[in-house]
């Protein structure tokens, strides 16, 4: 996969994540590698900054919480992510 087309996936689980939990570095990290994603610690960190900056997550200490603002975005990544697989999904196989 594609170095960004995998940030982008790797932003949604961030948001995903943070839906019921505050998240941390290395926490997030294994979640990731768990799903096969190819990250280091350095990006992880450098992606919850990012979306701290977008003010979709806020930092304390060393942990980041979802913002009003990320709850929204999620949910509007939700319908286009249901938009998308239900079209890919009836496509044929090539």
């Amino acid at each position: 996969m594609l170095a960004d087309v995998q940030n982008l996936f790797i932003r949604i689980h961030m948001l995903h994540l943070a839906q019921t939990e505050d998240l941390t570095v290395s926490d997030v990290l294994t979640r990731l590698e768990a799903l096969d994603y190819r990250v280091g610690e350095r990006e992880v960190k450098q992606e919850l900054e990012r979306l701290t900056q977008e003010n979709f997550l806020t930092s304390h200490n060393e942990q980041f919480s979802i913002t009003g603002a990320g709850i929204d975005e999620f949910k509007e990544i939700q319908t286009v992510l249901n938009t998308v697989c239900s079209e890919v999904g009836e496509t044929n196989k090539v």
